[in-house]
């Protein structure tokens, strides 16, 4: 039997870190995502034991990262069982304004580089090693902020829309990669993990790190009949 192998992207803080944490405590050899090897490190720390943890420069920017971690996962492992891809950035500050007419172009630009390409490039880059897992499993961690259905039905949600549109660009990829792979056995979801206690979320958000973690683990260690080609939080389905 294969040993289970999980890359989280932006793993060296927050809900990514807790992702790894709560992989490595059900057995998974979990390669932990960060912009530089120092913060990676450091990451370390929080972990009881690191015999199965391994730190990986992971920068959204730079695709020969992408490449160096595929040969890296292909030379150690041949395959690779879980992918999530966590990392992202949110450069609008005033949650409370609408940004639809009046966005920066870099902060649109930046942010579709990082939470839609990045995360496309990454994933491109490492299919041929989950197509040769038992149970490839591939979570991008969305929001809320990027249902289309829910801002069209009025929903009470942040109008960030660098952000919002980056996160709607990722479900959409979430849908054909599902819809691309499904007869491989291969589930790939969209997950929210709620408004988390990190410095994105800041400290005023109502969950804890642990509990916006749930979704995404879920999604991770889906069975064989489980779902593809979804949206949820916890086990609530969002409409796209």
């Amino acid at each position: 039997m294969q040993q289970k192998t999980a890359v989280i992207s932006g793993a060296n803080r927050g809900i990514g870190l807790e992702v790894a944490r709560q992989l490595a405590a059900l057995n998974y050899t979990v390669y932990l995502g960060s912009r530089n090897a120092e913060a990676g490190q450091k990451a370390l720390s929080h972990f009881a034991d690191t015999t199965q943890v391994y730190p990986v420069m992971l920068d959204l920017d730079n695709p020969s990262s992408f490449r160096a971690l595929s040969a890296l996962l292909n030379e150690r492992h041949g395959h690779l069982d879980v992918l999530v891809n966590n990392a992202g950035v949110l450069l609008e500050t005033d949650l409370t304004a609408d940004s639809t007419s009046t966005i920066e172009p870099y902060i649109l630009r930046r942010t579709m580089e990082v939470n839609f390409l990045g995360a496309v490039g990454l994933t491109n880059q490492l299919l041929p090693l989950l197509l040769k897992s038992d149970a490839p499993r591939i979570v991008n961690v969305s929001s809320n902020m990027g249902s289309l259905g829910m801002h069209a039905a009025g929903a009470p949600l942040p109008h960030t829309f660098a952000y919002n549109t980056s996160k709607t660009a990722l479900n959409s990829y979430t849908i054909h990669l599902a819809n691309a792979y499904k007869e491989s056995g291969m589930k790939v979801n969209s997950a929210h993990p709620g408004w988390v206690k990190t410095d994105m979320g800041t400290q005023y958000a109502p969950l804890e790190v642990a509990e916006g973690a749930l979704t995404i683990i879920r999604l991770a260690t889906l069975p064989a009949d489980g779902p593809t080609g979804r949206f949820f939080h916890m086990d609530e389905e969002i409409p796209w």
